[in-house]
C-alpha cells in the first residue's frame, strides 16, 4: 500500500510506462502498412516486445527510492521475512506497470486486426507473463542497486531471462490464431510464473542484503 500510494503521488512515472507501451505498439501498423495478414502475424510479437521494454522502464525505481532515503535499511530490521516484503513490492510494481498493459492490450490488438479469440489469448498471456517480468526484474534491480549506470546493467542482466516468456507468450497467440491450440504454451508460462514466485523473492532479498552491506 505504501508503494502504491507513492506511485499515485508520482503519476508521471506510471504514465511514462503506459504511454511508451501505447506509442511503440501504435507505430508499428503505421510503419509496416495496411496489409491485414502481415499485421495479424506480427501482432503478438510487437505487443509482447513493447510490454517487455515498457516493464523495464520502471525496474530501476523498484528499490532505489528506499535505498536512498534509508527505508531499505529499516526493512531489513523488521521481523517479517525480507523475501515477503520483496514480494509485496513486486506485486505493487506489477499493479502499477504490468496490469495497465494487460488491460490495454485488447484495444491495441485491434489495430492489428486481431479478432475475439486472439485478443483474449493475448490478454491471457500478458496476465501470466507480466508478473514474471516484474519478479525476474526485481533480481536485476536488487543486484544493481546503488551502482552507477544501474539501468543499463539491469537490462543486460534480465533481458536473457525474459526471452522464454517472450517466446511462449507470442507463441501462444500465434498458435491460437493458427488453430493449433495454445495449452502447451500457457502451461509452460504458468510453470515459469510459479518458479519465479518461489525463487525470485528469495534471490532479490539476498541481493538486497549484499547491496546494503
Amino acid at each position: 500500500m505504501r508503494d502504491l500510494t507513492l506511485a499515485m503521488r508520482h503519476r508521471s512515472d506510471v504514465l511514462t510506462t503506459v504511454f511508451f507501451f501505447i506509442i511503440v505498439v501504435s507505430l508499428f501498423p503505421l510503419g509496416v502498412g495496411p496489409e491485414a495478414q502481415l499485421l495479424k502475424e506480427m501482432a503478438a510479437g510487437v505487443v509482447w516486445v513493447a510490454a517487455l521494454l515498457a516493464s523495464m522502464l520502471s525496474l530501476t525505481r523498484l528499490f532505489a527510492d528506499d535505498y536512498h532515503d534509508g527505508t531499505l535499511e529499516q526493512l531489513l530490521l523488521v521481523p517479517q521475512p525480507l523475501s515477503l516484503i520483496v514480494l509485496g513490492k513486486v506485486l505493487a510494481h506489477w499493479i502499477i506497470s504490468g496490469l495497465p498493459l494487460v488491460l490495454m492490450s485488447p484495444l491495441l490488438g485491434l489495430q492489428f486486426g486481431l479478432e475475439g479469440d486472439a485478443l483474449i489469448m493475448l490478454m491471457l498471456t500478458l496476465l501470466l507473463g507480466t508478473p514474471v517480468l516484474s519478479l525476474v526484474g526485481s533480481i536485476g534491480a536488487a543486484l544493481t542497486l546503488g551502482l552507477r549506470g544501474g539501468g543499463v546493467l539491469v537490462s543486460l542482466l534480465v533481458l536473457p531471462l525474459y526471452i522464454p516468456v517472450l517466446i511462449f507468450g507470442a507463441g501462444a497467440v500465434a498458435a491460437n490464431a493458427a488453430g493449433m491450440g495454445a495449452e502447451g504454451h500457457l502451461s509452460l508460462m504458468g510453470a515459469i510464473l510459479l518458479l519465479a514466485l518461489v525463487l525470485a523473492p528469495w534471490a532479490s532479498a539476498a541481493a538486497l542484503r549484499i547491496s546494503v552491506e
